[in-house]
């Protein structure tokens, strides 16, 4: 790879921006391409938009030339609103897969640095916040605070983003509650981003089970 493709790489990392290595193996022709930059054939561009979305590269054969795809995406970010007991271990199962957490919670009773340490903390509503976090293709968000004084602000907020996951805590007649009030302001089709109940059906009962089928769920939308 050419020096001058490296460092185009590292800058695109810096930057949070998706960016892929090409390379034409049969006559050694490389490149670098963005998401959505075509390359004038119609089945390479599908494959490199697959690459980007499963983190996956490739090795393929296209009209009888063979190729190698490096997808080089920006680490996940999972942005959490409430920090309660799941909130924790939803944290720890999140650095241990390389995911950049932020935590947002106006109540510095629940949200510090002791409860949460290393963790970058917003004690703010999150319509105070929110606006001014690159929220990318590449976050997902979650709310568990049960409280839609809080999780409801933010939910309008994400429902307008590329975030490619969203979920809040409740139950399923909490969730249809939920669906009520933010459907004067939003269609169905926006509405079913929203996953809730959130996470997978595994029984969850303990905080930690729960957050377990978050990051579950949260792997299963990004993978699929």
């Amino acid at each position: 790879m050419k020096e001058e493709f490296l460092n185009t790489i590292i800058e695109s990392q810096e930057k949070r921006q998706a960016i892929v290595y090409l390379l034409n193996i049969d006559n050694h022709d490389e490149k670098i391409l963005y998401p959505n930059e075509k390359t004038g054939n119609k089945e390479l561009d599908v494959k490199l938009l697959e690459c980007i979305r499963s983190d996956k590269s490739m090795l393929l054969n296209i009209d009888n030339q063979n190729y190698f795809i490096d997808i080089y995406n920006p680490p996940l970010k999972l942005i959490i609103i409430g920090a309660v007991h799941i909130a924790q271990h939803l944290i720890l199962f999140a650095n241990n897969l390389s995911v950049d957490c932020i935590l947002i919670d106006p109540r510095e009773g629940f949200a510090n640095a002791e409860r949460f340490p290393g963790v970058k903390i917003y004690n703010n509503w999150p319509d105070e916040v929110m606006n001014d976090i690159d929220i990318d293709h590449r976050t997902a968000i979650v709310t568990l605070t049960h409280d839609p004084k809080i999780d409801d602000v933010a939910l309008r907020l994400v429902l307008k983003c590329e975030c490619f996951y969203i979920g809040s805590l409740g139950s399923r007649k909490t969730h249809l509650s939920r669906l009520d009030r933010l459907g004067l302001d939003f269609n169905s089709s926006d509405l079913k981003r929203i996953h809730g109940p959130i996470g997978l059906n595994i029984g969850a009962r303990t905080p930690v089970e729960i957050a377990l089928s978050i990051v579950g769920e949260i792997i299963s939308i990004l993978r699929n």
